[in-house]
């Protein structure tokens, strides 16, 4: 395997924490609303980190980036968030390189989405990318990398039925009320957040409860009726919000507030009551459940409800890692051209002085010399030559980093990197994907 460094200097990283070993209160802490990734996107700038995205969803929060050292991202995450160092230590993962590459393959695809097939991910990526490139926070691999991923992303979906059921966190709460809750169509549902799973979770509860008695509250109240609109459910006022949670049969919140909105305080029931928090961190205070007749689950206990949907599924992951495969191979061959192009050039800027220097030691000592015949078959020779020397580059089988510190050694062109700056990947990136 070859070593993947993406500069001289500094590592391609991907860092963060998910549901796979962060709970919700972990994950909670060091969630970032927009306010905190722009923030620590300026924080990266000043800083002198090259190109990064950040991404904060209810599943993972996580920073793909450029670093002499892993903990310069760390800290970023840390210092624009709840979390602590010695948490994230305890909780997150680190990959570099080849493995950061493929981990966001596999997050941009669903394969490692909390509900396999999830999708909703992927426009976290778009969104995070955008703003980066918005700040200059995206070299040219990062920009390459992140559209052959969301091209994955595309191609697994349409090609494949690893999404097939509309399976997804909102869809999954839905499943699990229909389930759990007697004669759904006729209860009441109240539906408190509208931001992307809320907005998901009330289409699905429109969609799947044919429920007529699903009022929604929102803190920015335009936002709710710009939903209901479509949806054709109820806006009820946020002052309102007590009042309404005494009617609820059906509670889920879903809102982007780093404190708990809804307490035991906030109840004063008179009869069952189902509460569904979809949010992280977490919105509603455990202490709900000390409440006779209340219920609460959170989206980390809807991530376990296994189907056969589900089930089936897994069936169509082996066609998902084919493709990524292939689209990897794809940006490793554009890698490795970028990469070897300046070592070619320089080679024949090196060979081309040799040849100079001995036209200029035979002139001297030959009469007649046809300088133009000379420089057509050393130019003849020197494009065979270096031909051979790019073929082998381009082989799958090279061990690319070794043949250009080989070739440079040899012909003693180390010395002409600044020259490469005509392309700053091809002076800059040392990239493998194999």
């Amino acid at each position: 395997m070859e070593n993947f460094n993406m500069s001289r200097s500094s590592t391609f990283y991907a860092l963060g924490l998910s549901y796979k070993k962060a709970d919700a209160v972990i994950r909670g802490k060091f969630s970032l609303d927009a306010k905190a990734q722009s923030d620590l996107l300026q924080q990266a700038k000043a800083e002198g980190i090259e190109s990064l995205v950040v991404t904060s969803t209810c599943n993972r929060t996580e920073i793909y980036g450029f670093a002499h050292h892993p903990y310069q991202l760390i800290k970023l995450l840390c210092e624009n968030s709840n979390g602590s160092v010695e948490e994230f230590r305890q909780a997150a993962y680190i990959y570099k390189n080849e493995e950061a590459v493929s981990h966001m393959f596999r997050v941009g695809t669903g394969l490692d989405s909390q509900i396999l097939g999830d999708f909703e991910i992927i426009s976290q990526i778009k969104t995070a990318f955008n703003n980066s490139k918005r700040e200059g926070l995206v070299n040219t691999f990062l920009d390459r990398l992140v559209n052959t991923v969301i091209q994955a992303s595309k191609k697994v979906k349409t090609e494949t039925k690893i999404s097939s059921g509309a399976t997804s966190v909102s869809f999954a709460s839905v499943q699990y009320i229909i389930r759990n809750v007697a004669d759904i169509g006729n209860k009441n549902i109240l539906l408190f957040g509208t931001g992307k799973i809320g907005r998901n979770t009330c289409e699905n509860l429109v969609k799947h409860t044919k429920n007529s008695h699903i009022a929604l509250i929102n803190r920015t109240k335009n936002k709710a009726e710009l939903l209901a609109g479509k949806l054709n459910v109820i806006v009820k006022d946020y002052a309102d919000l007590k009042q309404e949670l005494q009617q609820a049969d059906v509670l889920v919140v879903a809102t982007g507030a780093q404190n708990p909105t809804i307490d035991k305080t906030s109840l004063a029931l008179q009869k069952p009551l189902l509460i569904l928090d979809l949010s992280i961190p977490r919105n509603v205070d455990a202490n709900v459940e000390e409440i006779p007749g209340v219920t609460l689950i959170h989206l980390d206990d809807l991530s376990q409800i296994t189907d056969d949907t589900l089930e089936k599924r897994k069936q169509h992951i082996p066609a998902a890692e084919a493709i990524i495969d292939d689209l990897k191979l794809e940006l490793n061959t554009w890698v490795n051209g970028r990469k070897c192009a300046p070592t070619i050039h320089a080679l024949k800027s090196k060979l081309n002085d040799i040849v100079s220097a001995e036209f200029a030691f035979q002139k001297k000592k030959t009469t007649h010399f046809d300088d133009a015949q000379m420089d057509l078959i050393s130019s003849r020779i020197i494009q065979k030559l270096t031909n051979h020397f790019a073929a082998h580059l381009k082989n799958e089988n090279t061990s690319v980093d070794q043949s250009i510190e080989f070739i440079e050694k040899v012909f003693q062109i180390g010395q002409l990197a600044p020259n490469k700056a005509s392309s700053p990947i091809e002076e800059k990136y040392k990239i493998n994907l194999s």
